[in-house]
Formats: structure tokens, C-alpha cells, sequence
């Protein structure tokens, strides 16, 4: 299992989250409080990154949102730590 840095920062729908308390209050409102479901469609390897490719649903207000709602979730790591996550709305090309 791989954590989060102390002062690691996640950026979601724009805003940042700068330390693990910051990550933590997210992470319980936005992720656990909203009833998120992440189907991973996708993983690759970019150096030292990692990109998930998923597929979210869940308890959110979807107006103006596409079905399926597709994020891409970008990690970058640091001796075995999550040092940043920037997560993204994402396109699937088809």
C-alpha cells in the first residue's frame, strides 16, 4: 500500500489539498461522503508517474457531467510515497 507523503497535494476539481490532514478531509467528503465507486479501466507507467484511467459513480450531482463520468488520476511518487495527485475529467477517444 502506498500513502501520501505529509506534505504531499492532491488538486481535484481545481482546488488544492496541501498535507495529509487537508487530503484526509477530502478524501472523507468527497471520496467516503459522496459513495464513490472506481471502476479502474486503465494503468500505465509514464517515469516516474502513474495514470489511472476510471470509471466514477456514485451518490455526486451529475448535472452537466457525461456518462459514464471518466477521470484520470495522476500520481507521482517519491521514495515510496504519494508526493502528488492531480485528477482530472478525462475523454475516452474512440
Amino acid at each position: 500500500m502506498v500513502n501520501f507523503a505529509d506534505d504531499a497535494l492532491v488538486n481535484d476539481q481545481l482546488r488544492d489539498y496541501w498535507g495529509k490532514t487537508a487530503i484526509r478531509g477530502w478524501a472523507e467528503r468527497d471520496i467516503v461522503g459522496e459513495r464513490l465507486t472506481i471502476e479502474v479501466t486503465e494503468v500505465s507507467k509514464h517515469y516516474d508517474n502513474f495514470i489511472v484511467i476510471a470509471d466514477i459513480d456514485g451518490n455526486f450531482d451529475r448535472r452537466g457531467l457525461p456518462d459514464p463520468l471518466v477521470l484520470a488520476f495522476y500520481f507521482t511518487l517519491h521514495n515510496d510515497l504519494i508526493i502528488q495527485l492531480i485528477i482530472l475529467r478525462n475523454r475516452r477517444d474512440i
